[in-house]
């Protein structure tokens, strides 16, 4: 009333205990801990590594659904295994995958930390090729070790990712640098030229209100997803400070203006920002690593019918989410 009646406008603080508390990185400290003592325990610390931001299916189904359900699943269409999978209530079909794939070199770490980001661990010395989805897998060196971390928000995504890629304190004096020699984010965002369901390439994040612009060489490129029967789309991505916070008129500046932007999402820079300053520490042993980035879409906020108003993707979104989670993978077993 005061607000309305005497425009006595209302100021939002932090409180010194908020503040403390998310300087400090109490749970991700202790899940990102508990992660690199599970390396140490199955003696992975020494490996090539590669995390991989994603659900806590699309991994595991893609190395090995084709392979434990192919008498099922026989001379039907490439992704219509992971379509079988999705629906609700495959509870048996999901578990015989999982089931093989934790004897097959995957390690399950529900969170136990208080991220609610759960983890799976692929030991890829552990993968019989020929029982996989990949038989063609070159591997060259150190078979290489896959994190696969369920996603993360906001700040939540820059606290994980920081003391992910920190070094391991085996002892009081010993300090073990992971070799990270990728790191691939993919996931759901809004599109701004396209509809539900396309596939998004962002070549730069742009952190909305800010002059903050960070483009990067992804490995991955719209040239990879054609012939697939989904739209690609290539381009920056905006960063926004919130979608209560946006209309028309704003997200078709970020669309046509010198931005081009061709997608929204709202927590992709803050793990692009860490990323570049760890990069440049020289603190942890990420120089040289390579990123992927991609996305497909899970509205339109400009087209009618398209936005998240209008419902959910339903089994749209499970062919370009299996698609991404292929050509990240092709890309870490060199597979041509």
């Amino acid at each position: 009333m005061e607000e309305l009646l005497e425009n006595n406008k209302r100021t939002i603080t932090f409180s010194p205990i908020l503040r403390e508390r998310l300087g400090h990185h109490i749970h991700g400290e202790f899940w990102a801990t508990n992660i690199k003592q599970v390396l140490k325990e199955n003696e992975l610390l020494d490996r090539p590594i590669h995390i991989i931001s994603a659900n806590m299916h699309s991994v595991m189904n893609s190395l090995f659904a084709p392979h434990v359900h192919k008498a099922k699943y026989k001379d039907k269409g490439d992704f219509f295994v992971y379509e079988e999978l999705s629906k609700p209530g495959a509870h048996d079909v999901r578990n015989k995958v999982e089931e093989f794939a934790l004897q097959h070199g995957m390690i399950s770490l529900p969170d136990t930390s208080g991220t609610n980001i759960d983890v799976q661990i692929f030991d890829t010395a552990k993968i019989d090729w020929k029982k996989s989805a990949f038989p063609n897998a070159k591997i060259d060196g150190s078979a290489p070790v896959i994190i696969v971390m369920d996603y993360a928000f906001g700040e939540q995504a820059y606290e994980t990712i920081d003391e992910l890629l920190k070094p391991f304190n085996e002892s009081k004096n010993k300090k073990h640098l992971l070799n990270v020699v990728s790191v691939s984010i993919m996931g759901k965002a809004g599109i701004l030229e396209g509809g539900k369901g396309d596939i998004m390439i962002p070549s730069a994040h742009i952190n909305e209100g800010t002059g903050d612009n960070y483009p990067f060489e992804n490995e991955l490129t719209a040239e990879m997803f054609e012939g697939n029967e989904i739209p690609v789309y290539a381009g920056p991505m905006v960063t926004v400070l919130g979608t209560s916070l946006q209309n028309r008129d704003l997200l078709k500046f970020f669309h046509e203006s010198t931005w081009a932007s061709s997608a929204l999402k709202w927590k992709a820079l803050i793990t692009r920002k860490r990323f570049n300053r760890l990069q440049k520490s020289g603190k942890v042993s990420i120089r040289n690593v390579k990123v992927r980035y991609a996305y497909y879409a899970s509205d339109n906020p400009l087209e009618t019918g398209s936005t998240l108003a209008s419902g959910g993707l339903g089994t749209t979104g499970v062919k370009p989410t299996y698609l991404i989670t292929i050509k990240i993978l092709e890309q870490i077993f060199n597979v041509k």
